[in-house]
């Protein structure tokens, strides 16, 4: 089966012409002869550009394949510009299985009592289908008997298997690719696929899903004014399992249609700018976001034109950043706004993200190097995303390490700025972001932030404060036992140098009266001799003893 598969992405890649991405004098000669005995498998699409091929031949490979190249076209630190934005063009479409299959599955799931208890008017077409799973309507009966529109996502069966079929493959390829190609080291091909893989095998876990579904919703809980820009469904984990999840169905317009938002009147502006809003609180106030918010996730509620509200199902990807992560991103970006590259050096050190003997006159010089040509252009027309990735790139040549949390940043930052000028293409993300951080950071650093660590940290002084009278004495009573053995030491260590040095002495004088004595007997002076020897044997044997 393995050997099929092999076979089949071979033929693909051969017939796509993508033999020719590899440099010639890279390759050994049997690999030129294998590839001359497969005369029959030509370049058919001579037509078409190497980005155009490269993104048709993923596309035929099928769904695995598909999700790693819209994976890999946020990688735009690791591929030419042209081939990220073909591979941007993927669009994960898949015919669904068979619905009474699905219902199989579901029922096996959630139990088929409680499935006819609580379900009704399953709908075995299925509404949406992807990759890995599809949807389909339903309607769920709570305990009250009360009726919710919910739809039912459902793993495809036997996808794990082939999941990790094509993973090992792909695996395969990438150690050739990094064998062959002569940038293949720093395009790091085996991290970027065993990156995918844990991406895309932690989706197969929809309690995982639920579990962050159910933790974005809670962040943005209306409690504050601006919650209210982003809805998250229901989630009804009582019946979600490992292989289906029950969710409240929501009715929506996709992002993508911009012609049919536009036509209800919907301010786009304050949509686009919402939508910012609503992704740098996730990442700096929350610390929680969702990572895959392509136009396929994402819908917005149009039910008041003038007061739109974003809405994200599928949180099957989310990211998660530490405080030093925060600080670091939020510092940089203001240093970014401000064109203070000095600082932004700076940052790199200090994070520890690059060597600590960095010079970072020659970073500074480096970084100003890739922003400034950025800066000339109107705010409205930088890619703030495109400017996270120079970032990286520029870091990475002074040997910064990849920070997965960070790819899964730029990745999403680069989905929500083009999300958001496909809606208001005059849309100034720099004006937008720049307020929201500066007041973060103010808040992190200010009095207020002083003020609520000292409030966090109440509870745990709190706890501790009854002990700190015994603490104190342990540590006096412990300081004045070891100054008695630091005493007690260098008392030993004087004592042994003293006896070292009368060792010398005496060694010294009886290698002198050693030399004395053979010295007379050499000129023929027993008796005198005889007695310097006796002497010296004295010596030495003092010496010895000391």
């Amino acid at each position: 089966m393995r050997s099929i598969r092999i076979y089949k992405i071979i033929k693909t890649f051969l017939q796509y012409g993508l033999d020719e991405l590899l440099p010639r004098n890279a390759i050994p000669w049997y690999v030129k002869i294998a590839r001359i005995a497969v005369f029959w498998l030509r370049n058919k699409h001579k037509d078409k550009t190497k980005a155009q091929r490269f993104r048709l031949a993923i596309e035929s490979l099928g769904p695995v394949f598909i999700k790693f190249g819209q994976m890999l076209s946020t990688r735009r630190d690791l591929l030419p510009q042209k081939f990220a934005e073909e591979l941007a063009l993927l669009q994960d479409q898949v015919p669904p299985f068979d619905g009474e299959l699905s219902l199989k599955l579901i029922k096996q799931a959630i139990g088929e009592v409680e499935f006819e208890q609580h379900f009704k008017d399953f709908n075995t077409q299925s509404l949406a289908s992807a990759s890995i799973a599809q949807v389909h309507t339903a309607t769920l009966l709570d305990e009250q008997q009360q009726a919710h529109e919910v739809v039912i996502k459902v793993l495809r069966p036997g996808i794990e298997k082939i999941i990790l079929a094509d993973l090992k493959v792909m695996l395969m390829f990438a150690g050739i690719v990094a064998k062959w190609l002569p940038d293949g080291k720093r395009l790091r091909p085996k991290e970027v696929v065993n990156e995918y893989k844990k991406t895309i095998l932690d989706e197969l876990d929809l309690n995982r899903e639920a579990a962050n579904a159910i933790q974005l919703k809670r962040n943005f809980s209306l409690d504050r004014p601006q919650d209210h820009h982003l809805y998250v469904p229901e989630i009804y984990s009582s019946f979600s399992h490992k292989n289906v999840l029950v969710m409240e169905r929501i009715y929506g317009i996709g992002v993508g249609e911009v012609e049919t938002l536009t036509q209800l009147g919907v301010d786009m502006k304050l949509l686009a700018e919402r939508g910012v809003e609503v992704f740098f609180t996730q990442v700096f106030r929350d610390s929680f976001f969702h990572a895959d918010m392509h136009p396929g996730n994402v819908f917005v509620d149009a039910t008041n034109p003038a007061d739109p509200t974003w809405i994200a199902i599928d949180c099957g990807i989310v990211g998660t950043l530490n405080k030093e992560d925060k600080r670091y991103l939020a510092e940089n970006f203001v240093a970014f706004f401000n064109r203070d590259y000095r600082k932004v050096a700076q940052l790199h050190v200090d994070s520890g993200w690059v060597p600590r003997n960095t010079s970072v006159d020659e970073f500074e010089f480096a970084i100003r190097t890739v922003c400034e040509p950025i800066f000339n252009k109107p705010l409205a027309e930088i890619s703030f995303g495109q400017v996270l990735v120079n970032l990286f790139n520029t870091a990475r040549r002074f040997n910064m390490e990849v920070q997965p949390q960070l790819v899964l940043l730029q990745k999403t930052l680069l989905y929500i700025e083009g999300l958001g000028r496909q809606l208001y293409p005059q849309l100034d993300l720099w004006q937008t972001a720049k307020p929201f951080l500066e007041n973060w950071v103010q808040e992190q650093m200010g009095v207020k932030a002083v003020f609520n660590k000292v409030k966090d940290n109440l509870p745990f002084w709190n706890e501790k404060l009854p002990e700190i009278p015994d603490l104190i004495y342990d540590y006096l009573n412990s300081g004045k036992q070891n100054h008695i053995k630091q005493i007690e030491l260098l008392s030993k260590i004087s004592q042994q140098q003293q006896s070292k040095s009368a060792q010398l002495s005496f060694s010294i004088l009886s290698a002198g009266a050693m030399v004395t004595t053979a010295l007379l007997a050499s000129q023929a002076m027993l008796i005198p001799a005889s007695g310097f020897a006796v002497a010296a044997l004295l010596f030495m044997v003092k010496a010895l003893k000391a």
